[in-house]
């Protein structure tokens, strides 16, 4: 599997830089990143260039744009941080392009238009846009339309606030093109595009004691084909899969997708590393991918009692538990991703690295995104992490590992092997070489 650099983007390493969301576009030619300073920017892709007619172009910045501020709860006294959670597509309906973005309590709908042409030949206005003395308009003349600059806006459309009160998680928008879900630890909100001030809670998990709160929602997202049908995740480690058809409220799932715990494998830490930290439907509609703390598994929506595929992603962490919960690290939220045919899958790891998997050979690779082998075209070499024994001369030892360096955040573009990988401040893009192996 051999994938060669693209781009690395952002260098300075402080605070508000740290990327917390990476999101393609339907079309793969937009790539939109959320960070923790509340910005939003957005990456396009060039066009062909005639000198390579076969060999698009890079991504480039297209647009930056604040999305959210840092707000205070007067009511809780609590500080609401601008980071951005979580960015979402809107099918392209025309022209412009839409994108929904939230940070823990409010999210928010942009409209991005592009303009080349600006009017020309105003009867009633001067060319600084003030108001003409009537008296002094003698003749009409027809406005006309003049080439400038292309110029892009980004405009805030709809503010959708007060749905929730606990930190929302995940958004998704729904196949009908019309509406999308916001959950939170306890609650699913269905919200309607068009509407701000009012949404539907479709499931609720919150006790009526928060002393018997056993587990809490981590991820949701809609099916891609049946807009009836959706999937949460919890801490817990179980998926549930809801039809919005049985009920209006859908706290009695449809189905209920767990694994029966190995109890020779149980320990202090078990409940810990079963919490799934990302769930997302393959294109076909047909399977789920779940990232726990050490696994990516694979789901077939039509077998509940365990999945179907499950692949190691650092095993070698078992044995450090201990050291990752005193760290936090072990805690951390990695994500996943589907390639385009639904036949590799790939999610981060520790040290930037990420780990990539076919499905259909069944082989499995480790690579680094790093700014020392971010070199232009040059391609990336597989790492591999050794956990004791002989070593070769590449090996990394897995007590050399920098936990402040993960990659929690990936994207793979809808259609062709690019991907987007989100280390800390850097957004590195690879690109898959025309001789590569992977499929």
């Amino acid at each position: 599997m051999a994938i060669s650099r693209g781009l690395a983007r952002r260098t300075v390493p402080e605070a508000a830089d740290i990327i917390s969301t990476v999101e393609f576009n339907h079309t793969g030619e937009l790539l939109a990143t959320g960070d923790k300073g509340g910005r939003v920017v957005i990456f396009q892709r060039e066009p062909e260039s005639k000198n390579a007619p076969h060999s698009q172009g890079e991504y480039d910045v297209y647009s930056t744009f604040q999305s959210h501020e840092p707000e205070f709860d007067y009511l809780k006294s609590l500080e609401i941080e601008e980071k951005i959670n979580k960015i979402k597509w809107l099918p392209q309906q025309n022209a412009a392009h839409s994108l929904l973005s939230t940070n823990d309590k409010t999210i928010k709908l942009w409209k991005i238009t592009e303009r080349d042409k600006r009017p020309e030949g105003y009867n009633l206005k001067d060319e600084e846009g003030k108001l003409k003395d009537l008296s002094t308009v003698t003749s009409l003349q027809v406005p006309v339309l003049k080439p400038m600059d292309l110029m892009v806006e980004v405009s805030p459309r709809r503010v959708f606030a007060n749905g929730h009160t606990y930190h929302i998680n995940s958004i998704s928008v729904n196949s009908d093109c019309e509406t999308y879900m916001s959950a939170d630890d306890l609650r699913i909100n269905l919200w309607h595009l068009a509407i701000t001030d009012r949404s539907f809670n479709i499931v609720d998990i919150k006790p009526a004691n928060m002393e018997d709160l056993t587990e809490v929602i981590t991820a949701s997202e809609f099916h891609p084909h049946h807009c009836n049908l959706f999937v949460y995740s919890s801490s817990k480690g179980s998926l549930r899969l809801c039809d919005m058809r049985a009920a209006a409220l859908c706290d009695k799932h449809s189905k209920l997708f767990e694994e029966p715990e190995d109890p020779s494998n149980r320990s202090f830490f078990s409940e810990i590393i079963s919490s799934v930290s990302d769930v997302k439907f393959s294109h076909s509609g047909r399977y789920m991918l779940t990232r726990d703390y050490l696994t990516v598994k694979v789901w077939d929506l039509n077998m509940e009692a365990r999945p179907i595929e499950t692949y190691q992603v650092h095993d070698y962490l078992r044995s450090k538990l201990c050291s990752l919960y005193e760290n936090d690290c072990i805690f951390d939220k990695f994500e996943c991703a589907w390639n385009g045919s639904d036949s590799v899958i790939m999610t981060g790891a520790y040290n930037n690295f990420f780990r990539m998997f076919d499905r259909n050979t069944k082989r499995d690779v480790t690579l680094e995104a790093s700014r020392e082998s971010s070199k232009p075209r040059a391609v990336l070499k597989p790492r591999r992490v050794c956990v004791g024994g002989k070593r070769r001369r590449d090996d990394i030892s897995v007590d050399s590992l920098d936990f402040t360096k993960k990659i929690l955040h990936t994207a793979w573009h809808p259609a062709e092997n690019i991907i987007a990988i989100a280390a800390t401040n850097n957004l590195y893009i690879f690109q898959d070489k025309v001789n590569s192996e992977m499929h």
